[in-house]
């Protein structure tokens, strides 16, 4: 993958660089929060190849897959420097605490994880006898695995100042009073602050305490830097932001949050004591969809608060490794059945990704696409997790639980939990691979050596290469042709259905009859007129023939308000096909033959 070419396309596609606010990643998709939404060129993102799905909700959230990381470093390294354009949309305060929590939990997941599969490793070293718990050997290792939970309130310093965009050691330095030897001494044998007493809490592994404090901070930083001296704000604006942050968030915000986090966990606890099982497997059933629409991230905060509260969690995590094992049997049963060698491959690829604990490749390329494989996938997660569930399995990591990540669950007080767990998993993942296997059809496959594309519109045919937009003529996004329209109507050049209809009217995508995903897009930056002047007339999920209308334009608005109004047609799977394009500028008779292609060998 050429991971330029792809972040500069995702960048071109979600309204530039300086529509960027806030860039981040988790394991498999980029989240970027924009200063505009509308901005978006969806359906152009999701065909850039390399991307195997885009969601917009709170955050725009590009799903990569395994190259997740290097596509964020092209992204952020492109985008540093470049000013910010435009202006932030109205957002709900319910969407802006999401984003909010997203920004500030996400990046924590690595460190914990880390450190807590790190532990288990060890509990399991013990247990086989290789590295006894009384040894020096496992005492420091650890230590090294329970840094990062320890030291929690510094990570989430870290975290929530960038997102607030303060000065970050400044904030750290606040937290860190929380977590010192000296002061948590202080605080067990009692201690008072201007004649109040300091309540007795142990800040270490909580998160809320040092988020509450780094807000304050935040407002008491630019107070002071407004009014600091110039020359004395280096040193003077810190020492009077921490003199008035700490002393608040030891009498107030500190206990708050402490039983802000305290409550939560207790609640997620006590409903899970209401429900039991029932809890663990509705959960489990429903994640294909809060994975897909990337609302499982809000769960974060509860696990991270169990976490630090128990040293485990016994909800979400369980019902996360029912569901995750579960798309990984469904993808294996297809990459077994499948004649198809793209199928094949992808569900092989997509089923060891799943195994792994990376479930964004199978519901995007598989099971969300293939009734049969949801189902079955949905009925394991819900057996599997209901089972878990029923056995009180429990995990002492944060980490996305898979095969890899199994030892997770292994508990230092009862050698039965890895049991049920890999029995719960087993369960899903028989579940799923038999049902599929059993009643996944493939459908049939058009065989035909040659297929064409019929003319999208009248006007005048140009090469891509001449498209006045780099991702488009570089090919980015795949081989196709380009049309200067002469009227304002859109046609289908092929058989298909309708795979989007973008929603301000100007793109339109499709798959054909034969395989080949095709994108329509009318006329560049056009997305900025808001739907103005573009009637389309399918919806998404229409069966369509060649030469059908899909949208009428006003060409003439589009001329006027100054945009190009070039007809974009765009193979984004072209690797699977070899084509023969008719010759440039020649005048276009409407519904004939422009362009043909044959599968490659």
């Amino acid at each position: 993958m050429d991971y330029q070419a792809t972040a500069k396309a995702v960048i071109a596609h979600v309204g530039g660089a300086g529509n960027i606010d806030h860039i981040e990643h988790c394991s498999t998709r980029l989240r970027l929060t924009l200063r505009d939404n509308t901005r978006i060129d969806q359906p152009a993102l999701a065909a850039i190849p390399g991307v195997l799905g885009v969601r917009v909700n709170v955050q725009c959230q590009v799903i990569i897959g395994k190259d997740v990381v290097e596509i964020y470093d092209a992204v952020k390294a492109l985008a540093a420097g470049q000013p910010a354009t435009g202006s932030h949309s109205e957002a709900r305060w319910a969407a802006r605490c999401v984003d909010f929590v997203i920004s500030v939990f996400q990046p924590l997941v690595p460190a914990i994880a880390g450190g807590g599969v790190l532990k288990s490793l060890l509990i399991l070293l013990d247990l086989l006898g290789w590295l006894p718990r009384s040894s020096d050997t496992y005492k420091i290792l650890d230590n090294i695995g329970s840094a990062p939970l320890y030291f929690l309130p510094i990570l989430v310093a870290i975290t929530t100042a960038n997102k607030l965009k303060v000065n970050v050691l400044v904030a750290v330095s606040a937290v860190s009073v929380m977590v010192l030897p000296m002061m948590s001494k202080q605080l067990a044998e009692g201690i008072t602050l201007f004649s109040f007493d300091l309540k007795n809490i142990a800040y270490a592994s909580q998160v809320f305490p040092a988020i509450l404090c780094v807000l304050f901070y935040s407002r008491a930083e630019r107070f002071f830097n407004r009014y600091s001296p110039s020359a004395l704000r280096i040193f003077l604006s810190p020492m009077l932001s921490l003199l008035v942050t700490v002393p608040v968030t030891l009498l107030i915000l500190g206990p708050l949050g402490f039983e802000l986090g305290s409550g939560l966990a207790t609640v997620i606890l006590w409903l899970y004591s209401k429900l039991g099982f029932v809890a663990t497997a509705l959960l489990a059933g429903v994640l294909p969809f809060m994975v897909a629409a990337g609302m499982h991230k809000p769960m974060i905060p509860y696990v991270v608060a169990s976490m630090g509260q128990f040293s485990r969690e016994m909800l979400y995590l369980p019902a996360s490794l029912a569901h995750n094992i579960a798309e990984a049997g469904a993808c294996l049963a297809i990459a077994l059945r499948s004649k198809d060698k793209v199928m094949k491959s992808t569900a092989l690829s997509a089923g060891i990704s799943a195994l792994c604990g990376i479930t964004e490749p199978a519901l995007y390329g598989i099971t969300l696409l293939n009734k049969t494989a949801l189902y079955a996938v949905m009925a394991a997660s819900v057996i599997g997790g209901g089972f878990l569930g029923w056995m009180t399995v429990e995990a002492f990591a944060l980490v996305s639980p898979s095969l890899a990540s199994i030892s997770m669950f292994i508990s230092p007080t009862s050698p039965w939990n890895i049991l049920y767990a890999l029995l719960g998993a087993g369960l899903a993942f028989a579940i799923s691979f038999v049902a599929t296997l059993f009643f996944w059809r493939e459908k049939a496959a058009q065989v035909t050596d040659f297929n064409h594309f019929v003319t999208p519109a009248e006007g005048r045919l140009i090469p891509l290469a001449e498209v006045q937009d780099d991702v488009f003529s570089a090919g980015i996004m795949g081989d196709g042709i380009a049309v200067i329209p002469t009227s304002g109507k859109l046609f289908a050049p092929a058989n298909g259905v309708i795979s989007n209809v973008f929603d301000s009217g100007h793109a339109v995508s499709l798959l054909t009859t034969q395989g080949a995903e095709v994108i329509l897009h009318i006329g560049i930056d056009t997305i900025k007129l808001n739907g103005k002047g573009f009637h389309p007339r399918v919806t998404a999920g229409q069966t369509i023939q060649a030469g059908d209308l899909l949208v009428e334009f006003d060409l003439d608005a589009i001329n006027t308000a100054g945009f190009d109004p070039v007809i974009v047609m765009v193979i984004t799977n072209s690797e699977r096909f070899s084509f023969t394009t008719n010759a440039a500028d020649t005048p276009l008779t409407l519904h004939s033959p422009i362009m043909t292609f044959k599968e490659s060998l």
